[in-house]
């Protein structure tokens, strides 16, 4: 069965609350839409502290510390940027959460290595962050919920291995 955003993050919410664990994103290809998802729920300011839409490589080193040498190496789509995008905005907001979103939604920007819906998703806690890598083959929108329902699973699922 397949769970609707809003129902994910709903569930999502109330496993936050009840923990009394908080969330902060990063987002570079979704653009906010999963701060918006999270703070759709009355209520979400109890577990969401903020977020940072961090399109520009700029922004990612300066605000979120992704070090330039992994922007050099990896480039901004890549599982290294994700990871240190989650670390870098949990640390700035102080959160038990920090979630990286970095990707190509297309329809334009792909190449043969990294093709368009190529989007790397991290969540990170004080012991360690998880990564997931996806190609999803939707249009633009598509591509951006897409990584905001795997986004979500991967944070329900990190409060589920945090909470047993």
């Amino acid at each position: 069965m397949i769970v609707s955003c809003e129902a994910l993050s709903e569930r999502v919410g109330c496993e936050l609350r009840d923990a009394g664990m908080t969330i902060a994103c990063a987002e570079s290809c979704t653009g906010g839409l999963l701060t918006s998802t999270l703070t759709d729920i009355s209520g979400s300011s109890a577990y969401v502290m903020g977020s940072v839409v961090s399109y520009s490589n700029d922004v990612k080193c300066r605000i979120l510390h992704v070090q330039e040498e992994t922007l050099s190496a990896y480039g901004a789509v890549s599982e290294e940027t994700a990871s240190e995008m989650a670390e870098g905005i949990r640390n700035l907001m102080q959160t038990d959460i920090g979630i990286g979103i970095t990707g190509i939604a297309g329809p334009y920007g792909g190449s043969a290595d990294k093709p368009v819906g190529l989007v790397y998703i991290a969540a990170a806690d004080k012991n360690h962050t998880i990564v997931s890598k996806n190609v999803f083959s939707g249009t633009r929108l598509e591509n951006k919920w897409a990584a905001v329902q795997k986004a979500l699973t991967l944070v329900h699922d990190m409060i589920r291995s945090t909470t047993r």
